[in-house]
C-alpha cells in the first residue's frame, strides 16, 4: 500500500489529506488503519513522531461516517485519553484537520482552564472528546460527563500515563465505558504494567509495532559534549548563537531547572520561554505560539510538558541534563528530524552524568560521538552504573530515587512533580546506640525530667515509641 486511497478511506478524508499535503501513509498508519476500519481492537507500539495520531484518527472518522448517528447529550461517541494538555490539543487539532469536510464536533477536556465551557460542550454532546484523565474524572464526579454511549476508546502514550500515576483514574474511566466498543491502545514501550492494562482493555487485538523505542532516528546527527557542570551555561549559549541554528528545543530535568535556564539565556540576550507543569494554560499556549512563529525560537521544556509538541523545522534538540530513563533520550531527540528533514541532537554531559550516557548507549546499541571540553580532560570519567529506570510504587507512580540531584535541578517543594524530578533527601543526624539513648519521661505535674542512666530506660523507651516519634 503506497497511498491513502488504497487503504479504502472515505473520500472526504482523502480530500482533507490531499489538502494537507499527505499522500503516503507512514508504516504505523499502513499497519493500523486497515484493522481499525474493520472494527478490530488495535495495540500499537510506536514512539512519538511516527504518525500514530492519524493512525487512529483517520479510521475513527471513517467509521463515524459509515455508522451514522448523533452524539449523546452529556457524552461522546469517541473518547481519546491523553497524558498532557498539549498532546490533547494536538490530537484534537488533528481530528479537526482530517475531518474538516465531515462536520463532526471535537472538544477537549483538561485542567488549567475553566471548567464551565467544557461543561457546556459536554452538555450538547460531542462526537470526539479528547481528555486528560484527571479533569475528565472531575466532570464525571459532578455528573457533567457520561460515557455510557461511547463507541470508541483510545488510550494514547500509555507509558507516560503510567509515569504520571494516571492508572487509577484510567481504571475508573474505563469502567464507565460500554464493554461493547472498539479500543485502540498506543504506547512507546511495553513494560509489564502496560501489558497488563492493555490485556484488560483490549479484546483479540491486532498488534502493530514500528520503530522500536531503542532505535534513534537515522536523520538525527547526535553529539555529546563532556564538560564541567559550571560551563553548561556558556557552552549552551555558544551553541544557540551558532550558524544554522533555527528553532531549538532544550530539555531540562525539572521545572525549576527549566526556569533557571530561561533566565540565564535571557541574561545572555537570547529570546526563550519555558514550558512545564507549573505554567498556566495561557502561558503554555503563548510559549508554543512564540516558538512556532520564531519570535522566541528557544523553548525549554521538561519531558512531560514536551508531550504533544509537534513543531516542524526544529533544527536542534539540546539536552541540558541527561534523563535517568534511557528511552526518554530517544523520545527527546525524536523532536527533530521530522517529516524527512535532518536535525542535530546535542547532549551536555557533566562528569557525574557519564553513567547515564553509558546506559543510553547500551539501550540504543550505538556509541555517540563525544567531545571533551573539560578544563582538565586528563581526569578519568566515572562510568559507574546509575539508575536507568525509576522504581514504581503504589498506583504505578515512580518512587523517589536515593541519588540526590544538584540543587539547580530540584523542583518546587510541596508541588506535584513531573517525570524525572527529585527532591534532595533531608539530612538525618546519626542516632546514638540503643544503650546510650535517654528519653524524656512526662510527669503528672507537667514537667519533663530525664531519668538517670540505667533507671527506667525500658519503660521510657516503650512510652516514647508508643507516642510515635
Amino acid at each position: 500500500m503506497t497511498t491513502f486511497a488504497e487503504l479504502g478511506l472515505n473520500q472526504l478524508l482523502l480530500t482533507a489529506l490531499e489538502e494537507a499535503g499527505h499522500t503516503a501513509p507512514t508504516p504505523i498508519q499502513a499497519q493500523a488503519i486497515p484493522p481499525a476500519l474493520s472494527g478490530r481492537d488495535v495495540l500499537g507500539i510506536a514512539q512519538t513522531g511516527t504518525g500514530k495520531t492519524a493512525a487512529f484518527a483517520l479510521p475513527i472518522l471513517h467509521r463515524l461516517a459509515e455508522l451514522g448517528g448523533r452524539p449523546p447529550r452529556g457524552g461522546c461517541r469517541v473518547l481519546v485519553l491523553s497524558p498532557t494538555r498539549e498532546l490533547a490539543s494536538q490530537i484534537a487539532e488533528s481530528f479537526k484537520r482530517y475531518g474538516k469536510h465531515m462536520g463532526y464536533s471535537v472538544a477537549t477536556v483538561f485542567g488549567g482552564v475553566g471548567a464551565v465551557p467544557q461543561q457546556r460542550a459536554l452538555a450538547r454532546g460531542v462526537d470526539v472528546l479528547v481528555a486528560t484523565p484527571g479533569r475528565l474524572l472531575d466532570h464525571m464526579g459532578t455528573r457533567h460527563a457520561r460515557l455510557d454511549h461511547t463507541e470508541v476508546l483510545v488510550l494514547d502514550e500509555a507509558d507516560q500515563m503510567l509515569d504520571q500515576g494516571f492508572f487509577p483514574a484510567i481504571n475508573k474511566i474505563v469502567a464507565q465505558v460500554p464493554k461493547q466498543r472498539t479500543t485502540m491502545f498506543f504506547s512507546a514501550t511495553m513494560p509489564p504494567a502496560i501489558a497488563k492494562l492493555a490485556d484488560a482493555m483490549l479484546t483479540d487485538p491486532v498488534k502493530v509495532e514500528v520503530t522500536p523505542v531503542a532505535t534513534t532516528a537515522e536523520r538525527v546527527n547526535q553529539k555529546v559534549i563532556i564538560l564541567d557542570g559550571a560551563d553548561k551555561r556558556r557552552i549552551l549559549t555558544g551553541i544557540l548563537r551558532g550558524e544554522g541554528v533555527g528553532r531549538v528545543l532544550v530539555f531540562a530535568r525539572t521545572k525549576h531547572g527549566a526556569d533557571k535556564i530561561v533566565k540565564n539565556l535571557e541574561g545572555d540576550g537570547l529570546q526563550a520561554n519555558a514550558i512545564h507543569g507549573n505554567k498556566g494554560q495561557s502561558q503554555r499556549e503563548r510559549a508554543l505560539a512564540e516558538f512556532k512563529s520564531g519570535r522566541a525560537p528557544i523553548l525549554v521544556a521538561t519531558d512531560i510538558a514536551a508531550r504533544g509538541i509537534d513543531v516542524p523545522e526544529v533544527t536542534h534538540v539540546i539536552q541540558h541534563e541527561l534523563p535517568e530513563v534511557p528511552e526518554t533520550y530517544v523520545h527527546r531527540i525524536g523532536r527533530t528530524a521530522r517529516a524527512g528533514a535532518s536535525g542535530q541532537a546535542i547532549a551536555l554531559v557533566a562528569p557525574d552524568e557519564v553513567g547515564l550516557l553509558r546506559a543510553i548507549e547500551r539501550t540504543t546499541r550505538q556509541k555517540i560521538d563525544a567531545e571533551d571540553q573539560r578544563q582538565n580532560p586528563t581526569i578519568p570519567l566515572n562510568d559507574r552504573a546509575t539508575p536507568t529506570r525509576p522504581q514504581r510504587g503504589r498506583g504505578g507512580q515512580p518512587q523517589q530515587q536515593h541519588r540526590a540531584p544538584k540543587r539547580e535541578q530540584q523542583g518546587h517543594k510541596g508541588g506535584r512533580h513531573e517525570q524525572g524530578e527529585r527532591h534532595e533527601p533531608r539530612a538525618q543526624a546519626p542516632r546514638p546506640p540503643q544503650e546510650q539513648r535517654s528519653y524524656v519521661k512526662p510527669f503528672g505535674d507537667g514537667t519533663r525530667r530525664r531519668p538517670t542512666q540505667g533507671q527506667g530506660q525500658g519503660q521510657g523507651q516503650r512510652g516514647f515509641m508508643a507516642r510515635g516519634r
